[in-house]
């Protein structure tokens, strides 16, 4: 009865991750009868796929919670969809920089998130912490691994997602300007609460937000 929680490495010139930093605080963690979990994944379009299908394949996890960094971001943005493109703006940690390549050829356009999205959202800002929904998890490593996730895992049951997590208060330290931030702490205790959410499946049925279009 395992939950996989994935977080990436340091990229960049940045020398921490919040997503690996809250993944790892959880590792071990029982939650609803549940264990946490977590990996570290390469920031690596070559790298991260093969590393999470071993620890898909090694857990057999009943629910996976992907987490990355956004920086610029000012709250818990848990995404909706993985759509199937990479197109970087900056070179990953191999230094590879791929442009206008699909994750995966012959692949859906897109996958959707099987996790209660609204569910998780609302027990997040009912206990305090800045969380709303994404419909863009970029086209860097993060919404690879997503598509990747959502890929491997449709039609198995399990339930499955992506959620981008602030800088830390430290790397907007070092930002000019500065970018929003939230603390280790807080992201750690956000994410514990999106699991249990999570684990119960049920969404709120609560409209999303967002400006109203004709």
């Amino acid at each position: 009865m395992n939950i996989l929680l994935t977080g990436f490495e340091p990229f960049g010139v940045e020398p921490i991750n919040p997503s690996w930093e809250v993944a790892r605080a959880l590792h071990g963690e029982r939650i609803a009868g549940h264990t946490v979990q977590a990996r570290r994944l390469p920031t690596s379009f070559a790298g991260a796929p093969p590393a999470l299908a071993e620890a898909l394949a090694e857990l057999q996890p009943r629910l996976v919670l992907a987490l990355g960094q956004a920086s610029g971001r000012s709250e818990v943005s848990i995404e909706r969809v993985a759509i199937n493109l990479i197109d970087a703006r900056i070179a990953d940690n191999d230094g590879a920089r791929p442009q206008d390549q699909p994750v995966l050829a012959g692949a859906p356009a897109a996958w959707f998130s099987t996790l209660p999205v609204k569910a998780m959202r609302d027990a997040l800002r009912a206990a305090g912490h800045p969380a709303g929904l994404s419909l863009s998890a970029g086209a860097f490593v993060c919404n690879q691994v997503f598509f990747a996730l959502q890929q491997h895992l449709a039609g198995s049951g399990v339930r499955s997602g992506f959620a981008h997590l602030p800088a830390l208060p430290e790397q907007a330290a070092r930002s000019q300007p500065a970018v929003p931030s939230m603390g280790l702490s807080g992201q750690i205790d956000a994410i514990r609460i999106a699991l249990g959410v999570a684990l119960l499946g049920e969404d709120s049925g609560r409209p999303d937000e967002g400006a109203p279009t004709s």
